[in-house]
């Protein structure tokens, strides 16, 4: 096992090695692979609808992007993926692909919540042992795993989302220090609200109502703060401020205080996430 004797962490970029990135339609996956595409790593690029993924590919004409529509919610359209996951040169996997919903559990749809499971937490985790094994060969190599702020807190309303981002997150730092003797970087992303530099009105949500704009980091920032987290082989990333704040409350101030506080903020979420799509 050659461990990498560089003080970067970030494998450099290489004609037959790929960047792995999920989720990478939209939000803090399309952001980081677009980061990466610039930094001249080639691309994989999943995620369920390809035309957004394809317009990205189009901004990176000097690298190789490969798109793939995977649901990887979908146990056996998972399974073929990381099947060929094995087979390719990963030097590098941004898991990112995740989905949250509102209300009481008991509220909600099973199967959706299921699916949530699956997506935020063992889609992550199998993807992740399957590129493992050939980066502690390679002795170098760089995982990112999307976690939350969130995921530190008990949040009445969102019981299944920050229960799988409790799992990525303690997981992924546990990884870290295994993998660290190797030369493999693993970097916990652990985000609170995230959102683009500019966005129409129409589209504002309740957090974005509740919380001054100088508070919020877009997708840009949260990207570049991400792989520089990694290549300084950083435990965690928490970017911008209201991230930060959330991180400090959620270690520091006691659950059975924060819960009932923030679930009734989740609440009035669910309520406004039911009406619009009452009115759709």
């Amino acid at each position: 096992m050659a461990k990498n004797s560089s003080s970067h962490k970030i494998p450099a970029p290489t004609p037959d090695s790929y960047a792995v990135v999920t989720g990478a339609s939209s939000g803090i996956g399309r952001a980081i692979a677009l980061e990466l595409g610039r930094r001249g790593h080639n691309l994989i690029l999943v995620a369920r609808t390809t035309g957004p993924m394809e317009e990205l590919a189009s901004q990176l004409p000097s690298v190789d992007v490969q798109i793939r529509s995977v649901d990887l919610a979908d146990s056996k359209a998972r399974a073929a993926f990381i099947q060929e996951l094995t087979s390719t040169n990963v030097h590098i996997i941004i898991n990112s692909a995740g989905i949250a919903t509102f209300g009481n559990f008991f509220d909600l749809d099973y199967e959706y919540e299921r699916k949530q499971f699956e997506l935020n937490a063992t889609a992550l985790f199998e993807l992740t042992a399957a590129v493992i094994p050939s980066m502690v060969e390679a002795g170098k190599g760089g995982i990112v795993n999307v976690g939350s702020a969130a995921g530190n807190m008990a949040i009445p309303g969102n019981a299944t989302y920050v229960g799988t981002k409790a799992m990525v997150n303690t997981f992924t730092e546990a990884l870290h220090y295994e993998l660290k003797p190797t030369g493999v970087a693993c970097t916990l992303l652990a985000p609170g609200p995230v959102r683009e530099e500019s966005k129409n009105s129409n589209d504002l949500t309740e957090v974005d109502a509740a919380v001054p704009d100088f508070l919020w980091t877009t997708y840009e920032d949260c990207a570049i703060d991400t792989l520089n987290a990694l290549d300084q082989g950083k435990l965690r990333v928490v970017p911008g401020p209201l991230s930060k704040a959330m991180n400090m409350v959620s270690t520091y101030v006691p659950r059975r205080i924060t819960a009932p506080i923030i679930g009734k903020f989740y609440s009035k979420m669910a309520a406004d996430e039911a009406t619009k799509e009452t009115n759709k």
